[in-house]
């Protein structure tokens, strides 16, 4: 048995995926705004990292040699360099001097030297060049304590977000849940208490037409259309309630006498409209795990959609096989008007109508096929042209591995 809210069913997929859209772009939206602004952040301690560098290798050369440099500031003058001792590997870097020929030129740059990034700062001051190097190994630090800091504020946030976000989500979508819930419960009940009096509507028309005169008996038949064309429409709205609601117990269902009894139910119809109408069947049982009443009404309605669309002297077959080792495959192919192939896809849309035929090509019955076909774990595919009949391919799996 499925439960409730299953893959099988389209109202279910659409509120989930909606929950988890909804979900994803908050989660998104405050994923975003914490990294812009943690690149905000880390833009301007970067930008005051370097002016500050700038600033004390500024303030260095003009303290010249006499005055001991701050700590990680390296001064290097033609004479000597300060503070004393063995400087940094790669310090000073040769023919950086040359980059300042006349006085007051100054040259300022970041290169990686010995595995260690440096702010060099060159300045040709009253005809003496010096070099100062700024070693930038605790503002790297500082960055990267930082981005760390950064990246736990962005998971943390992420989670948040999916946690709040979904929450949120769930409340904005629970009414909608609880109208279509509404929705379908009203259509079942509102079907159910429709079918008692339309089956006695029907079956009195039946009896009228049979005892009414050759005068009357053509209207008196037009009703008993009417009427079981009306029920018709209310078994496809309990059976839509039905398929979106929850899940009927499956049982094993033999579809090849499903199929039969399909066949057989329309053959007095069949006759009428001088189209032959037969099931072919390979070996086998083709048992598969479903609901018979919904299955029964499937072959019905293909049967019905193949029937309207039949021309005299026509024909319509049933198929049945098994194209590999998990499905059983039935199709329902007729020699009728057909449809343009672009239509393959739109025939299953309800209340979607055709213009060819004196049946109902486009209408809800096709619509509830596939939403039944779905929900058993199966497919249907429909391929036709133009005056060329059409052929409604049905796929389930076989009932030990459904």
């Amino acid at each position: 048995m499925r439960p409730r809210g299953d893959p099988g069913d389209p109202e279910a997929r659409a509120l989930r995926r909606a929950r988890w859209v909804i979900t994803t772009q908050i989660a998104v939206v405050v994923s975003l705004l914490v990294a812009v602004a943690g690149g905000i952040a880390y833009g301007m301690l970067l930008s005051g990292q370097h002016a500050d560098a700038d600033r004390t290798l500024a303030r260095t050369i003009e303290l010249g040699p006499t005055a001991t440099p701050p700590g990680c500031v390296w001064l290097f003058t033609p004479a000597l360099h300060a503070p004393a001792g063995p400087s940094p590997a790669g310090v000073p870097v040769a023919g950086l001097a040359a980059l300042t020929p006349s006085p007051g030129d100054v040259h300022t740059e970041r290169r990686s030297l010995g595995g260690m990034t440096y702010t060099i700062r060159v300045e040709n001051h009253g005809g003496v060049v010096s070099q100062a190097y700024f070693e930038e190994r605790y503002q790297i630090q500082d960055r990267s304590s930082l981005l760390f800091g950064l990246g736990i504020a962005e998971l943390l946030a992420l989670l948040a977000a999916v946690v709040c976000g979904r929450v949120l989500a769930c409340r904005a979508i629970r009414p909608l849940a609880d109208a279509l819930r509404r929705q379908r419960t009203f259509v079942s009940d509102a079907s159910h208490e429709l079918r008692a009096p339309l089956t006695r509507l029907h079956t009195r028309a039946q009896l009228l037409a049979r005892r009414a005169s050759e005068r009357d008996r053509d209207g008196l038949e037009q009703l008993v259309r009417g009427t079981r064309e009306l029920g018709e429409v209310v078994e496809d709205l309990l059976l839509s309630a039905q398929a979106c609601g929850g899940r009927p117990e499956l049982v094993p269902v033999e579809l090849g006498v499903l199929a039969e009894e399909a066949v057989a139910a329309e053959a007095v119809r069949a006759g009428a409209g001088q189209v032959r109408i037969a099931v072919t069947r390979e070996r086998g049982p083709y048992v598969v795990q479903g609901v018979p009443t919904a299955l029964r009404r499937v072959l019905s309605a293909l049967l019905d959609n193949a029937l309207g669309h039949t021309p005299p002297g026509g024909s319509i077959e049933v198929w049945l096989g098994q194209p590999d080792d998990r499905y059983v495959e039935l199709r329902v192919r007729d020699t009728g008007v057909g449809f343009p192939a672009a239509d393959s896809d739109r025939i299953f849309e309800r209340f979607a109508r055709g213009t060819e035929g004196d049946g109902r090509r486009f209408g809800l019955g096709l619509a509830l096929v596939r939403e039944v076909v779905t929900g058993h774990g199966g497919t249907i595919a429909a391929v036709a042209r133009p005056g060329a009949g059409a052929t409604f391919t049905l796929r389930l799996l076989r009932a030990d591995l459904a």
